[in-house]
C-alpha cells in the first residue's frame, strides 16, 4: 500500500509524532448504500477531531471569539485506505506538523483497532475580517500549539 508523501519517513514513524487523538463510534446515518461509510463522513470525523484538539488549548476561545478575526480551511485531503463500518470505534488523531506566519498545517490518522483507515492534511488561516485577508497567528496560539506539540520545553 502507497501512503501519501505527507507519510514520512515511513508509517510507524510517522505515526509515532501523534499525541492527541479522539473517539467516535460510527453512525448508521453515515453509511451508504453500499454499507460502509460514506466518504463525506471522514471529513466530518477530521472537524470534530480538529474541534476537540483546539479545545486543548487555552487560547482557543479567545481566537474563536475575536470579532475581527477567524480560522478557516484553507484546504483539507483524505486518502482512504480500508473502509469504514457502523459502530465501529475509531480513534482521530491529529497534529501539527508546520506553524507559518499565519496558517498552519494540521495532520490526521483515522485508525480502527490498530489499523489505518484513512489519513490526511489540511491547512487552516487566520483571517482578519474587516480586510478578508491573512493576519499573523497570535503568539500565545503559536507558543501552546508548540507546547502541546512538545515543539518547545517549558522552563
Amino acid at each position: 500500500m502507497r501512503y501519501p508523501d505527507f507519510v514520512e519517513p515511513d508509517l510507524r514513524s510517522w505515526l509515532k509524532q501523534f499525541h492527541f487523538f479522539s473517539s467516535l463510534r460510527t453512525r448508521f446515518s453515515e453509511t451508504d448504500a453500499f454499507g460502509h461509510i460514506n466518504n463525506v463522513s471522514y471529513f466530518i470525523y477530521l472537524e470534530q477531531a480538529r474541534i476537540d484538539y483546539m479545545e486543548q488549548l487555552h487560547s482557543i476561545n479567545e481566537v474563536f471569539h475575536q470579532k475581527d478575526y477567524m480560522i478557516v480551511t484553507a484546504n483539507l485531503e483524505i486518502h482512504y485506505l480500508t473502509p469504514l463500518y457502523h459502530g465501529q470505534m475509531i480513534n482521530i488523531h491529529v497534529r501539527t506538523s508546520r506553524i507559518g506566519k499565519s496558517s498552519f498545517e494540521l495532520e490526521y490518522v483515522i485508525e480502527k483497532n490498530g489499523v489505518v483507515a484513512a489519513v490526511g492534511k489540511g491547512a487552516l488561516v487566520f483571517i482578519d475580517k474587516k480586510n478578508n485577508q491573512s493576519a499573523p497567528l497570535p503568539e500565545k496560539f503559536v507558543h501552546e500549539i508548540m507546547t502541546l506539540e512538545g515543539m518547545i520545553v517549558e522552563k
